[in-house]
């Protein structure tokens, strides 16, 4: 993935394919990254992101989102990546072509205090860490952030 052209859809990241998953702090991305490369995820799969370079992607896509995007959970997920990303978590987009290898990935992302990963589908954006909370509000932008309690 090119993170200076990031999949979009209706303006706002979307990157279909791949799961997204937010750390703590570095050394945990880093101790994810390491184990990752073990099970042989190539590196070219992976693509980092710093909490600067998350906080101005999120701010690229409140600025040019489209009106499409606040009819689904788009804004909301990008709301919720700025507000992981100002609270210093780092960032790795990993290439999950199918179900279970976004859980293999998701799993050992949790062994390094993974806050969240979601697998990004055409159609939906699927929670694979559960933090034993009932996080999920009613689906509406005008709501704001989805996951209010990320620890």
């Amino acid at each position: 993935m090119d993170k200076l052209d990031p999949p979009r859809t209706f303006g706002v990241f979307k990157p279909v394919g791949h799961t997204v998953i937010a750390f703590k702090d570095e050394v945990s991305m880093l101790g994810a990254i390491d184990r990752l490369a073990e099970v042989g995820v190539a590196d070219e799969s992976i693509t980092t992101y710093s909490p600067q370079e998350m906080v101005g992607q999120t701010s690229d896509d409140l600025a040019n989102a489209g009106a499409l995007a606040s009819i689904g959970q788009e804004l909301n997920l990008v709301k919720l990546h700025r507000q992981l990303a100002q609270d210093g978590s780092y960032f790795l987009v990993i290439e999950t072509d199918d179900d279970e290898q976004a859980q293999r990935t998701a799993d050992l992302a949790r062994e390094f205090g993974a806050r969240m990963a979601q697998r990004y589908g055409r159609l939906m954006v699927e929670e694979l860490i559960d933090s034993g909370e009932d996080r999920q509000e009613f689906e509406s932008p005008d709501r704001g952030l989805d996951d209010k309690n990320i620890t």
